[in-house]
């Protein structure tokens, strides 16, 4: 009786062991992506980023919580989404010199408004099922006006329903609708998508499809033609599958999702094969996190960059050693994108908990890179001198 006791306290003993030390991964997990600033005040922080020679970054608003996706509008104020605080914010630098006078609440009390778009003089803001639209927004940015609702009907799951949204070449609004999981197929086919719309929302279409989770897109320059980044799922170790940059020329193509990450199959998931669905252009490595991308065209970076792609990668959570925590740039050449070369480094170092996080880039009129960090709630400018 007393073998039976010990061997049942030796096995309760072990199961508690692994259950701690799951626990203990989880934890650091949580601590390097959302653990405590390892640097106060943001002026602070950007000492410790590295930039290429010639390049320099400083603050250009450090009280902008849970920064993340940027908007330029047409008279120059940048316009600041956010997710769990629930409000989009106003920049404003009134006398130019780089750096926002002014932060102000544009919008408050939504869900998860990360997604902003600037068009005719109107700001979109997309919710986790709503899209709205601020009219005249410049005007009124000490007296926002009500909200219209552009579309009211978009699926209301949390789980990458926070949005990116912008204007296409076509005069469309996209609007992507994230994998309601880590992996899974679903009848609607709206999840793992990337939609499109006219400016009032009237109707709804599919552009591409097999896209689990993208927070960042833009279009090239010189074809007009989309490219993405996407996040490949988790829970298939630390260096597999990839995370993406991907490049849709056309409407109704598929992109993998759930059947295949990139040219990697899925163990769960055989609704299709790899060779029937458009690889990435571009495999970056696994959870570094690619979310806002721009192609850069403006002049002040020199040819160089011109015609590039800057990505921000937000950063792994859940891998045993962290990764990403960077801005890229991609250069591209006969429309066709090279290898990714680190741009600005130092969100993380060799500290155990990254003191910030970028989310999105934005080219200003000068020519400047603006940068959202979501951890620390703060944007930064990189200009070259």
């Amino acid at each position: 009786m007393r073998r039976r006791t010990k061997r049942a306290l030796w096995g309760v003993a072990a199961v508690a062991v692994v259950v701690v030390a799951i626990g203990l991964w989880v934890f650091r997990g949580a601590l390097v992506a959302f653990g405590p600033s390892a640097l106060s005040g943001g002026d602070a922080q950007v000492e410790a980023l590295t930039l290429p020679d010639g390049f320099s970054v400083a603050v250009y608003a450090d009280d902008v919580e849970g920064a993340r996706s940027l908007a330029l509008g047409a008279g120059g104020t940048v316009f600041v989404g956010s997710r769990d605080p629930g409000k989009v914010y106003a920049l404003v630098d009134d006398d130019e010199d780089g750096r926002a006078d002014r932060t102000l609440t544009v919008a408050s009390g939504l869900d998860s408004p990360n997604g902003v778009a600037f068009r005719d003089g109107a700001l979109y803001v997309a919710e986790i099922s709503r899209v709205l639209r601020y009219d005249d927004i410049e005007a009124r940015l000490d007296d926002p006006p009500a909200p219209a609702v552009v579309r009211d009907d978009l699926p209301d799951e949390g789980h990458h329903g926070w949005k990116f949204i912008a204007f296409g070449p076509d005069g469309q609004l996209y609007v992507p609708v994230g994998a309601p999981c880590n992996v899974c197929a679903r009848d609607d086919e709206r999840f793992a998508a990337i939609l499109r719309m006219p400016p009032d929302g009237s109707d709804v279409e599919v552009f591409a499809r097999g896209v689990r989770n993208t927070v960042g897109f833009d279009w090239h320059p010189d074809t007009g033609e989309l490219w993405f980044t996407d996040n490949g799922r988790d829970l298939m170790g630390d260096d597999r599958p990839p995370d993406e940059l991907n490049h849709a020329p056309r409407a109704g193509l598929h992109f993998g999702f759930p059947s295949c990450h990139g040219r990697v199959p899925d163990p769960d998931h055989r609704e299709r094969t790899c060779a029937e669905t458009r690889a990435p252009e571009i495999e970056f490595p696994a959870h570094v996190a690619p979310l806002g991308m721009r192609f850069y065209d403006g002049d002040a970076f020199g040819d160089r960059y011109r015609g590039g792609v800057f990505v921000a990668q937000h950063g792994s959570w859940n891998r045993t050693t962290p990764i990403g925590y960077r801005v890229v740039f991609v250069p591209f050449e006969g429309g066709r994108p090279g290898e990714p070369e680190t741009f600005v480094d130092g969100f993380r170092g060799d500290r155990p908990v990254a003191w910030g996080r970028p989310v999105d880039v934005q080219v200003l009129r000068d020519g400047s890179l603006l940068i959202s960090d979501d951890k620390s709630g703060a944007v930064y400018r990189v200009t070259r001198s």
